[in-house]
């Protein structure tokens, strides 16, 4: 193994244990909550309003919004764990020193975003396991619903890595979650089938790309979706390799990184 490769193996391996030993550490703030937050949706969702809404899918209410509420908690914390703790390196100034060292920018890349999904993936693991107490829980295509949660946790820890990039306060870390990701959440069919729309919105929704997470995910825990698996993947590898592309640009410009 060469020295630059070696350099850049101990860093991504340095920079992942920080990430996870962040968020494992102040566990109360980071995993309890969205435990906490989802039991709530699945009762009140699920079992108060899931016994006068019916069926929906073939399923019973709650078995349908489970996937969406596992990929919803999935999405909230991959974005939130990079964008809080890359912008905490900007305010601390430490990133500079990350970016004056030997070390390549896709390995600090790939360190931030990898800490961002070990953190989603285990939220959505935490959820999952609390879901058991409220349905049976099925998973029709393995295959489908790994690819989707690792692309989901990737695209979603990204762009936490963008906004945390051209944040310049903490207010701006909480802007984006807020008038963007939490609509385009509630309104990427967590809750309910885009079928039950008219055709209008049916097309707007299709415009939303956490609706297409969402019914693949879906898909492959439940088996039914509202829309094409293959074109829903196809746009999240697209997604992951522009998002990273641009990630790595900013990295090597410093743009935002640097005072």
């Amino acid at each position: 193994m060469s020295v630059e490769l070696q350099t850049n193996w101990v860093a991504l391996n340095t920079i992942v244990y920080r990430e996870v030993r962040r968020f494992l550490r102040i566990w109360p703030q980071t995993l309890l909550p969205p435990a906490i937050t989802m039991v709530l949706y699945f009762v009140i969702f699920g079992n108060l309003i899931g016994r006068q809404i019916g069926d929906m899918g073939g399923f019973t209410y709650m078995e349908y919004i489970v996937p969406g509420l596992i990929m919803m908690s999935v999405i909230t914390n991959s974005y939130g764990n990079v964008v809080s703790s890359f912008f905490g390196s900007k305010f601390q100034r430490s990133i500079e020193e990350l970016m004056v060292s030997p070390v390549s920018p896709h390995t600090i890349l790939v360190g931030y975003a990898l800490g961002g999904v070990l953190r989603g993936l285990a939220v959505g693991v935490i959820v999952t396991l609390l879901s058991m107490f409220f349905t049976k829980l099925q998973i029709h295509h393995l295959g489908v619903t790994v690819v989707v949660v690792l692309l989901t946790a990737t695209i979603f820890s990204l762009l936490g890595f963008l906004n945390a990039v051209f944040a310049r306060n903490f207010d701006d870390i909480s802007i984006v979650p807020t008038f963007v990701l939490t609509p385009l959440t509630y309104l990427g069919g967590v809750f309910y089938s885009i079928t039950l729309l008219p055709p209008f919105w049916q097309m707007v929704s299709l415009a939303n790309p956490v609706l297409h997470m969402v019914n693949s995910f879906r898909y492959g825990i439940l088996g039914v979706s509202d829309i094409r698996i293959g074109t829903a993947i196809t746009f999240m590898l697209v997604a992951t390799a522009v998002l990273y592309t641009l990630c790595v640009r900013l990295l090597v410009s410093g743009r935002g990184m640097r005072s």
